[in-house]
């Protein structure tokens, strides 16, 4: 019989890569689902500091409303001339949340007068897992990041956000020119599944 664990989120893209790793790790009896497969509950905004903070509340909100062992996560770009900015508020740069056009737009013209050797960045995940228990919830929250530099125009059809102009170390292409599974396998958000994968074995196996 699997255990059920809940990602917090709609995103089908995010629920395929956790069941993928976790099927290259060989964890076998775990089902992960999704927000639209258990029953509708009350999500507090996202109003922590720190991609940490806003990752554990997500979870712990999702744990205690479905009873489930729950995962969530929180990334978002910290640039280094914008002293970690936009940080946890990547999504809403622009002021309208998701508008990735938009908010493509301000971080360029922000950083139009930044020479190339300043145009460091980094993409960073953090995510939580929050499994109920008797005695209290067992928390594990884990943090990675994904260092490059910032592009000076748009490149790419792949990937969301700031995929365009985030030019991986090492590389030369953006994130949003590689493949979905070149990208899985360095990004910050595969770095930190990849982390949580001794967890959930460990949870599986309970």
């Amino acid at each position: 019989m699997s255990t059920r664990v809940l990602l917090a989120t709609r995103n089908a893209s995010k629920l395929k890569e956790l069941r993928r790793i976790l099927a290259e790790a060989g964890v076998d009896g775990l089902e992960v689902v999704g927000m639209s497969d258990v029953e509708p509950f009350d999500e507090a905004p996202e109003t922590g500091a720190t991609f940490e903070e806003n990752a554990l509340a997500k979870a712990r909100d999702a744990a205690k409303a479905t009873g489930l062992a729950a995962v969530a996560d929180d990334s978002g770009l910290t640039v280094d001339a914008l002293n970690g900015m936009p940080g946890v508020l990547s999504a809403r740069w622009s002021g309208a949340h998701g508008d990735d056009a938009a908010n493509l737009r301000l971080l360029l013209g922000q950083l139009a007068d930044v020479p190339d050797e300043r145009r460091g960045a980094a993409f960073v995940c953090a995510v939580a897992l929050v499994v109920p228990g008797d005695a209290g919830p067992r928390e594990v929250v884990l943090r990675r990041e994904w260092r490059g530099t910032l592009a000076r125009q748009p490149r790419g059809e792949n990937g969301f956000g700031y995929d365009p102009i985030f030019v991986p170390e090492g590389g030369s292409r953006t994130a949003a020119e590689l493949a979905p599974e070149e990208k899985d396998a360095v990004s910050h958000r595969g770095q930190a599944l990849r982390a949580l994968v001794s967890h959930l074995r460990e949870l599986a196996q309970q």
